[in-house]
């Protein structure tokens, strides 16, 4: 594991694709369980150790996962993705340029729980969630582009629904019309960073999480610092 941050109220893993936030059916271990069973051992802590989720990434993203140390950090945190002060930044790398460098997008989202996956269409309609996000294009190569999303709603499947709407599939993400698998069985959309003032200390806090380390995300995030090799 690699933990972005840790403090006394919260503690920031960077995720790797593949891995679940929380338990399911498949019964595999939690991100959230062995991050406890991290803690438990490090600390030696005799009883069981208390670990709050108040968000969840989907099993085939990466990237910034917070979870809370304590009851009151888990309140204060899921009060902030509440209201909109987690300013949480995706990075999603797509086969096709959408027609406009940046952008907002408006759409309403229909959720098919038998295929897990959501619908998108352009006006409202019964049942439907309205569904908000800007991006905008950060780098292009031959092949792929990189773009910044930036949630202004949290719906289902939200960012691979939308950028699927305008003819932007992620990579890797068959179930939105990707024309091919990754290899490791990933999408290509990583959670960047998270921004928000501390719930408790109420200082500002900025997590950054370093992208995959296949080939193609390290030669955008060099392409995004300036590096060599750019």
């Amino acid at each position: 594991m690699i933990f972005l941050y840790e403090d006394n109220h919260i503690i920031a893993v960077n995720k790797r694709a593949g891995e679940i936030v929380q338990g399911d059916k498949t019964g595999d271990t939690p991100l959230c369980e062995a991050v406890k069973n991290f803690i438990k051992q490090r600390d030696n802590k005799p009883g069981n150790v208390f670990l709050g989720v108040p968000h969840r990434l989907d099993r085939p993203v990466s990237g910034v996962t917070l979870f809370a140390k304590t009851g009151k950090a888990l309140e204060r945190l899921n009060e902030l993705f509440r209201n909109g002060g987690m300013h949480k930044i995706y990075w999603a790398i797509v086969k096709n340029r959408p027609a406009q460098d940046s952008g907002a997008l408006t759409h309403y989202l229909t959720r098919n729980e038998k295929q897990n996956k959501s619908y998108a269409f352009d006006a409202p309609r019964p049942g439907a969630k309205e569904a908000r996000l800007r991006y905008t294009l950060l780098a292009g190569g031959d092949n792929y582009h990189l773009l910044e999303v930036q949630l202004l709603t949290g719906r289902h499947h939200q960012i691979r629904c939308q950028l699927a709407a305008i003819g932007c599939p992620v990579k890797g993400d068959l179930k939105y019309g990707a024309a091919r698998s990754n290899p490791d069985g990933s999408i290509s959309l990583h959670a960047r960073s998270a921004a928000f003032v501390h719930p408790v200390k109420k200082e500002p806090v900025a997590i950054i999480a370093p992208v995959p380390g296949d080939t193609l995300w390290q030669w955008f995030e060099q392409r995004m610092a300036g590096l060599p090799g750019s």
